[in-house]
């Protein structure tokens, strides 16, 4: 793991209330997302993220197919509190039709019309409709690939993450509040994301409160197709950040040379060696020392005994 900064104790104490929050069961348990709980298909990923030194998840979605009926065009009242939908049709009573979190099960039903689970209704069912164009909104089907909220404790922890994100496929990423305000450190809030697998496709309008289907059943079936292959490319992208955020939060393992020996550089080995012969010299020396005091300790008769001894031999 690289060298990172401390967590400054602003950061220290918003982790700890969101952690506090995630202490809860799931269905107590709300964040800032959307649907205001965490996928199941993520939940891995943001415990590990959570439980590691300078991250926390603030907000999730693991990826999702929707059908969204876009919100009024044209206010209600003659007055300035009249809200409209702003571009792409959200708010002033957008709403979800259909979501789903999960790849979409299709039973193995090649002819299934999935008009009514998608929340639409048959046009040519449908009589009397009398709406004007002034009442029409538009509904959407949509995909959209996993979105991760992280707060982090510094720019350089926000990099880590980022760099992660971009090998996994996560390409559309990055990070605000990389400077600091005032006296607190920057926390960056960094988002993980790509637009690469979105899709979005109109499907029907609402016309006097009936959500009319626009296109073939057959049209239908094909969107339900492409977004659960993207779930599956999203699966696998989530689980490459994962490998990657993993590793690179982790103290990387000892390599090892041809003999399976700790690997050193150059400089280290010079060291190495050097303190070996020198300690290999300083145990001769003392072996020297020693041997030399033992010849010093015979005694002076004991050495004229043996050369007297020699010499009647002789």
């Amino acid at each position: 793991m690289q060298s990172l900064d401390s967590c400054p104790p602003v950061f220290l104490d918003r982790k700890k209330k969101i952690l506090e929050q995630l202490s809860v069961p799931n269905t107590e348990y709300t964040d800032a997302s959307p649907k205001g709980s965490v996928d199941e298909g993520i939940r891995d990923l943001i415990d590990e993220i959570n439980q590691s030194t300078g991250f926390v998840t603030t907000s999730s979605c693991a990826g999702r197919v929707s059908v969204f009926l876009e919100g009024r065009r044209v206010a209600e009242t003659d007055g300035e509190d009249g809200q409209v939908a702003g571009v792409g049709g959200k708010g002033a009573g957008g709403t979800w039709l259909f979501v789903s979190h999960d790849p979409v099960p299709d039973d193995g039903d090649e002819d299934k019309d999935w008009s009514s689970t998608l929340g639409l209704e048959d046009s040519d069912a449908v009589q009397h409709v009398t709406g004007t164009v002034k009442e029409r909104r538009l509904i959407h089907f949509k995909f959209e690939a996993m979105i991760l909220h992280v707060l982090t404790a510094s720019p350089e922890h926000a990099q880590l993450l980022l760099k992660c994100a971009f090998q996994a496929g996560f390409r559309e990423s990055g990070a605000l509040n990389i400077i600091p305000s005032g006296k607190d450190a920057a926390t960056p809030m960094v988002a993980i994301r790509t637009m690469g697998l979105a899709f979005e496709s109109l499907i029907g309008h609402q016309v006097d409160g009936h959500h009319l289907r626009l296109v073939s059943p057959e049209y239908l079936r094909t969107l339900i197709s492409i977004a659960n292959e993207r779930f599956a490319e999203n699966t696998k992208r989530i689980g490459r950040f994962q490998d990657a955020f993993r590793e690179a939060v982790s103290t990387p393992a000892p390599r090892r040379n041809p003999e399976g020996e700790e690997w050193e550089d150059a400089a280290a080995r010079r060291e190495r060696k050097r303190a070996e012969g020198l300690r290999r010299k300083a145990e001769l020396q003392k072996k020297r020392e020693a041997d030399g005091s033992v010849e010093d300790d015979i005694p002076v008769g004991v050495e004229g005994q043996e050369q007297t001894g020699l010499l009647i031999g002789l």
